[in-house]
């Protein structure tokens, strides 16, 4: 430091610690160590709270007993938690000094690992905003978004913000429950002899649907604030994906006329058709529930690899196995379902999963003892890493539920004044 005196006075929450300045240069906590090569009052007061030339004391406006116990750490080598104390609040001294998780004790890990798992939330950018921020986002954004737009934004974004968002939402959830019955409907045996009774009242009540679904899309996407983000959210190319097929099975019906010798444009009609059930998923939006699906899911992805890896490992070891119990050793005799390795494997996923179809099943001794290895195998298999998935779903039902009752309390608040 080329200023102030040969000892540094170092005053956290009114505790002083004097330092010679050598000591400060190769200091552990990064924070203090920061002081050595400031070379001005600014510099130092980036890093400190205030600043006394006279005395040569940095004054931090920290909790005195944390960073007590954190200079035991930097005497004694072990870092514990302070007794009652959040773990949380610990932490964040720790983060503010320069020092991370890994410098904790082992037990003292533990205990902030279960801490935050269980308090910790992941909210998205546009999740983080309080209705202070919203507030001011929209003041700012006044001149270039008029009120009525951005009272449609929220009609069609956040069926919870006011009557007619809960009137277009539930318009919307049964145009899919009816969109849902018509294309389950039109895999019934009678259902092309009542297509001529009813004059194709079926493909209007398709259509009247599809535009609602259409018009919806399209409105969103005007009133949305990022054309680009609008594009790119999952919801929305699930919504795409949902009408696209419409009006490619429509084009195709037009040009082709239906012709039963063009079998694979038939087969494509199918398969397009089938791609409506893309609708069920638009009821995400709608309802909590599926919206924690998803976001478990996602956040999930390492378990749930890590489930398939463990699945494909089971399959390829037991499937080898059975396949030589019931059909290597005795090739004339053997049990010929198990002639192959993958035909074993479905064996043994459905063994696993302990859904037994019995379409397979061991002859031999030494294949049921290694059906039996296989099921319980398969138990402990699948609910190793479905604890973690179940408690990541418990958390993000927490984290939703709490948003939308933020949301509701904002609206409310926005409302009454």
């Amino acid at each position: 430091m080329k200023f102030g005196k040969s000892v540094c006075i170092i005053n956290v929450g009114g505790t002083k610690y004097a330092f010679p300045k050598d000591v400060i240069k190769d200091f552990p906590l990064r924070r203090v160590s920061r002081l050595h090569s400031c070379s001005s009052e600014r510099e130092v007061l980036e890093v400190c709270d205030d600043y006394d030339r006279e005395r040569n004391e940095f004054f931090f406006d920290r909790h005195s007993e944390a960073f007590g116990f954190i200079m035991l750490y930097v005497k004694y080598g072990k870092l514990r938690f302070v007794p009652h104390m959040c773990e949380l609040s610990f932490y964040n001294e720790m983060i503010y000094w320069g020092l991370e998780s890994s410098h904790l004790e082992f037990c003292c890990q533990r205990r902030l690992d279960d801490r935050m798992s269980d308090t910790y939330t992941h909210f998205t950018e546009e999740h983080h905003k309080t209705a202070d921020e919203l507030r001011t986002e929209e003041s700012s954004t006044g001149n270039r978004d008029s009120k009525w737009l951005e009272r449609m934004r929220r009609t069609f974004e956040e069926p919870t913000s006011s009557l007619a968002a809960q009137i277009l939402a539930s318009v919307s959830v049964i145009f899919v429950i009816v969109s849902m019955v018509i294309l389950c409907a039109s895999t019934l045996p009678d259902w092309k002899t009542a297509e001529s009774n009813i004059v194709e009242e079926h493909r209007i009540i398709e259509a009247v649907c599809i535009g609602w679904f259409t018009a919806e899309c399209i409105v969103r996407f005007i009133v949305s604030r990022d054309k680009c983000e609008f594009v790119r959210r999952p919801l929305n190319i699930i919504d795409l994906l949902a009408i696209t097929p419409y009006y490619i099975s429509v084009t195709m019906t037009v040009l082709t006329g239906e012709n039963s010798q063009l079998q694979r444009a038939g087969v494509t009609l199918r398969v397009l058709r089938m791609m409506r059930i893309f609708w069920v998923i638009k009821l995400a939006r709608h309802f909590l529930g599926l919206q924690t699906l998803g976001l478990t899911l996602r956040r999930c992805y390492r378990e749930m690899v890590m489930l398939l890896v463990f699945i494909c490992v089971a399959m390829a070891i037991f499937g080898a196995l059975a396949q030589l119990l019931e059909h290597g050793l005795d090739l004339e005799s053997g049990n010929e379902e198990y002639a192959t390795i993958p035909s074993a494997c479905w064996w043994v996923i459905i063994s696993m999963t302990t859904v037994g179809y019995g379409d397979m099943y061991p002859i031999t001794v030494p294949g049921r003892v290694l059906g039996g290895l296989c099921v319980v195998s398969g138990i402990v298999l699948l609910a190793l890493p479905i604890t973690f998935i179940y408690h990541s779903f418990v958390q993000c039902y927490h984290e939703l539920k709490f948003r939308s009752a933020r949301c509701t309390r904002s609206l409310s608040a926005e409302f009454l004044n």
